[in-house]
């Protein structure tokens, strides 16, 4: 029974973070972008130098309009966002680091319906986050946490004592 629990347990407790809210929200359409773009998760993100990544693609597929590194504070990404250029249709492509240890990679598309008067940033090679294969995102290591590891260990153990122990007695009598 108690293995049932742990089982349910890490299923639940291991699942991949999933988008919940973004800023432009999805698939809307916006006279004027804001100064950040952001995306809310359904769980804590994991936080480091180069995990999580952003980018912002124009309408020609290929210009970024992101101004700078992708932060996180507890579930939210947020990245900097240059002043727009042209209108149309713009990508918000992002990669980050679950809470389960695994990579996450997604698409949120707004549109901008007056033109702007900024310019792309300087394009980069690896195109959009969700491409990217630059990111130094852990593999996940087989997708299980350490803990666990651990505490499947300490239940087949203790439980092994357990059975152990009856047996024991049972040979005594």
């Amino acid at each position: 029974m108690a293995l049932l629990a742990l089982a349910g347990a890490a299923g639940t407790a291991s699942a991949h973070n999933q988008l919940v809210g973004s800023n432009p929200v999805a698939g809307s359409s916006v006279a004027t972008a804001p100064d950040t773009v952001e995306l809310t998760f359904d769980q804590p993100v994991q936080e480091g130098q180069d995990l999580n990544t952003v980018v912002v693609q124009g309408p020609d597929g290929s210009s970024q309009w992101q101004g700078g590194a992708a932060q996180v504070k507890s579930n939210v990404v947020s990245a900097p966002l240059r002043a727009l250029g042209p209108a149309g249709k713009y990508t918000i492509g992002y990669r980050i680091l679950s809470a389960d240890g695994h990579s996450v990679t997604g698409e949120v598309e707004f549109t901008l319906t007056q033109a702007g008067t900024g310019t792309p940033a300087p394009a980069t090679a690896g195109g959009t986050a969700s491409q990217s294969s630059g990111s130094s995102a852990p593999d996940g290591g087989g997708g299980i946490p350490v803990w666990v590891w651990v505490v499947g260990a300490v239940v087949l153990l203790g439980g092994g004592g357990f059975l152990a122990a009856r047996v024991g007695s049972g040979a005594d009598k």
